[in-house]
């Protein structure tokens, strides 16, 4: 039996003619001789009625004080109503199909509603129905505990469902249908002559999530590198192949993928700079400042630590707390809110001479002040001001040549 794992995001659901082409994919893989199980994301994004955000905001309007378990039976409906909708299609076109929950898949979770995470995937109901010839149709996003509640995943959810279930049915492949074709090396809605990649290794692809791309949750990419299970990244709405994801020899490409220095840029908008100085002789700014975002549940990144202070970063909307938080103990942090975090992701970057002289060089010329940045293996960061943004995006990928 050759698995194939199909993940449909909101907008493959979200109209009528938009499910037409979920079908045809769906076709294609049964004449391919492939088992099908198909993970389903909530119809839509916000405004649309069953979307995962459209249901939240019933909430404000109900006082907003719906405890965490019904809030997740209340979220957990968009996926239901998508496998429900699915199995209709799929049955009216003479195909065998079947809708599942999360929980009835045999996905159980922790107790952490919200933002469950699974704790084991018993595959039995899976393959009973997939050995009578089914499509297998699962509400991504959400699972049950041992004591059978429903739990969601948290934002990402749908493609953590399925990539956790390719591994644990020992899939051959994971596709994740979204609506551009594949992963390309910079946001093409600012960057336009951005390039879809036709293959990129796993941590290329896991850095670019974390730092900004949204074409696929981090997590998913951690499940299926441990797996060792290829992903392809393509679209609902072609029949190309998208982008493949993986480690493994490929005979396509004909050689196992690697690293390349610079992959792609990506950004984050929203980043307030705090900078906070040593005052009064006190030689523990740093423990005081860091804990006190800490007991406030303030999440900080961008991090410099020097004998002088430090100098980090928030979301612009915990900018307001931070600094007030700050001057109550005794310091007068310096705030730059409308910030941006652009990220130069690749492979092996260490030890590589030249790419951050590269980096300077790019925004330099494009009158660019960089306000921070910092370094790994795999991904060189600077901060800049958001009005910036877009000249600096252009400015490296056009230094790094992704676009050829």
């Amino acid at each position: 039996m050759r698995i194939l794992v199909q993940k449909f995001g909101g907008t493959s659901l979200s109209t009528d003619e938009a499910r037409q082409f979920v079908l045809r994919h769906i076709q294609r893989e049964r004449q391919r001789q492939n088992s099908l199980v198909v993970v389903v994301s909530a119809m839509g994004r916000k405004g649309d009625p069953y979307a995962t955000d459209t249901l939240l905001s019933l909430l404000p309007a109900n006082g907003d004080s719906l405890p965490s378990r019904e809030r997740d039976l209340l979220l957990g409906c968009g996926e239901i109503i998508s496998a429900v909708m699915l199995q209709g299609m799929l049955q009216a076109a003479s195909i065998p199909a079947v809708a599942l929950t999360g929980g009835e898949a045999g996905i159980l979770t922790d107790n952490q509603f919200g933002r469950a995470r699974i704790v084991e995937i018993r595959t039995e109901t899976v393959f009973r129905h997939l050995h009578e010839d089914k499509v297998v149709i699962v509400a991504g996003f959400q699972g049950k505990t041992e004591s059978g509640l429903l739990t969601t995943l948290g934002r990402g959810g749908s493609d953590t469902s399925a990539t956790a279930l390719g591994a644990a049915l020992h899939a051959d492949q994971v596709d994740i249908y979204t609506d551009v074709n594949g992963i390309l090396t910079a946001d093409p809605r600012i960057v336009e002559n951005a390039r879809p990649l036709s293959v990129v290794g796993y941590t290329e692809i896991c850095n670019m999530a974390r730092q900004g791309a949204k074409v696929i949750h981090p997590r998913a990419v951690e499940i299926a590198q441990q797996a060792r299970i290829p992903l392809r990244v393509r679209s609902t709405f072609s029949d190309e192949e998208g982008t493949l994801v993986t480690d493994k020899y490929d005979p396509v490409y004909g050689a196992m993928v690697l690293d390349r220095h610079v992959t792609g840029v990506a950004h984050v908008t929203g980043i307030t700079q705090i900078t906070v100085q040593v005052q009064n002789g006190h030689n523990d700014v740093q423990l005081q400042v860091f804990q006190a975002m800490a007991s406030h549940l303030i999440s900080v990144d961008f991090i410099n630590v020097t004998p002088g202070g430090a100098v980090y970063t928030v979301f612009d909307h915990d900018a307001e707390q931070a600094v007030a938080v700050l001057q109550r103990i005794g310091y007068e942090p310096i705030a730059v809110s409308g910030c941006a975090k652009i990220s130069i992701i690749g492979g092996g970057m260490n030890g590589v001479p030249g790419i951050m002289a590269r980096i300077v060089e790019a925004l330099t010329e494009q009158g660019v002040p960089i306000l921070q940045s910092a370094d790994s293996n795999t991904t060189i960061w600077v901060l800049v001001r958001e009005t910036y943004m877009v000249d600096a995006l252009r400015a490296l990928h056009a230094k790094f040549s992704l676009h050829e």
